[in-house]
């Protein structure tokens, strides 16, 4: 779609050319499949929106009593590369020259320049390629210390952050900061990690499957010839997974097994099918597979998830990572996989940035350092003059810009220290 005659991409590019000069922090989230990125963009303090921003005196140490700080208005930005095309992430970052805005930072000492925020397994993989290409060094951030930060701030913090969705109805739940505690956070990424968050850096590692996003996207590679996991991820839109999965009915005859409260339309065998057709690969249309493949996986990490969290007694289970994208079926499926192992009892929640929780809280963690006092609880989602309304018919009390790559930015405050 064009702005004006601006294509999206144009659009985009243009806007990040504008605010390059003034990152201030940038942070970084390396998986097995796909690099998360999260950094902070300062406006020009010359707006009317702007100079509303800097004179808040809310804004400014009421919560820990620190009133030595300046105040940033801009926004926060959320971007995401391929592991395997790790280049494009590197040409990015020096195009957009991330790797000499350290220069700006308040405070910041020579060596402190080119210190970036990482977390994930590609934070100690690729650690020498960072510092060979961009002279960047890498202070890794604990994985799971940063998954379960970011988790915690979205949903302090963030308005509309978790929702549910079944049979095609989006619906926000309301979070109470006071009653958040104990809950499962599902990290659906490559593989799948079950935490156990108890509060504000308190947390367990209670279960996990190595069945996750990898197992997707690197089954669908090789039965469907898919190029990216997006791509696969497209084609099961139009599949079919009752050509290729065995259901209940496909043994009783068309029939209920009423007994045991199965339907006729529960999968009794994912890709069971293929057992009993003598087809060849080539035979089973690629979108079939794709489909099959997506509500195997979905289904099993829904099960899996719902049984740790009735272990712990959890009533709360939140499913974040990439391998959700905010795809429809994807999240029905899970939350049918809950809905019918719980009787009903518990629901599955989806965050809006599901897939950047790591990424986050490595960028929170820069509120650690003299150098940047990120404070937390200022980094805040502005709230329009006049609330628009979500997809899902309710109130969006925050502004989400889309670009063209799908990535999003939320206008927000961020304090540093003088």
């Amino acid at each position: 779609m064009d702005r004006n005659g601006v294509t999206e991409g144009e659009f985009e590019e243009r806007g990040m050319n504008k605010c390059a000069e003034q990152v201030s922090h940038l942070a970084l989230d390396i998986g097995g499949s796909l690099i998360k990125m999260v950094y902070f963009c300062g406006e020009n303090s010359g707006s009317e929106h702007q100079q509303g921003i800097l004179s808040s005196k809310e804004s400014c140490g009421l919560s820990n009593g620190n009133t030595n700080c300046s105040v940033l208005g801009g926004k926060l930005h959320f971007r995401k590369f391929e592991t395997s095309k790790i280049n494009e992430c590197l040409e990015f970052m020096s195009s957009k020259q991330f790797h000499r805005n350290g220069e700006d930072c308040h405070g910041a000492s020579v060596s402190e320049k080119n210190i970036i925020k990482a977390t994930g397994g590609g934070a100690f993989k690729f650690a020498d390629l960072f510092k060979e290409k961009l002279g960047m060094t890498l202070d890794k951030v604990d994985e799971m210390n940063s998954l379960v930060a970011g988790a915690n701030f979205l949903l302090k913090a963030a308005s509309h952050e978790a929702y549910t969705y079944m049979d095609g109805q989006k619906e926000y739940v309301q979070i109470d900061q006071n009653d958040l505690y104990p809950y499962l956070l599902v990290n659906i990424g490559s593989g799948v990690s079950m935490i156990k968050v108890d509060g504000d850096g308190k947390f367990e590692r209670v279960s996990g499957t190595s069945v996750g996003g990898g197992t997707f996207w690197g089954l669908g590679k090789l039965l469907t010839k898919c190029k990216s996991f997006d791509e696969l991820l497209e084609l099961s839109y139009s599949g079919n997974n009752r050509v290729i999965d065995m259901l209940v009915g496909d043994i009783y005859g068309g029939m209920d097994y009423s007994k045991i409260g199965l339907s006729s339309t529960a999968i009794a065998s994912s890709f069971g099918k293929a057992v009993s057709e003598d087809k060849d690969l080539e035979e089973y249309k690629p979108e079939d597979v794709a489909r099959s493949l997506l509500r195997m996986i979905s289904n099993n990490i829904g099960q899996i998830a719902y049984l740790n969290a009735l272990r712990f007694g959890l009533k709360r289970i939140f499913f974040g990572g990439f391998f959700i994208r905010g795809h429809a079926y994807t999240m029905d499926t899970i939350s049918v996989a809950v809905n019918f192992w719980s009787n009903g009892e518990a629901k599955a929640m989806f965050l809006r940035h599901e897939g950047f929780l790591g990424a986050l809280g490595a960028f929170m963690s820069y509120r650690k350092d003299g150098f940047a006092d990120l404070m937390a609880h200022h980094l805040v989602e502005q709230v329009p003059t006049k609330p628009s309304r979500n997809a899902g018919g309710g109130l969006n009390n925050s502004k989400i810009l889309k670009d063209g790559n799908e990535n999003i930015s939320i206008e927000c405050t961020m304090q540093l220290s003088n």
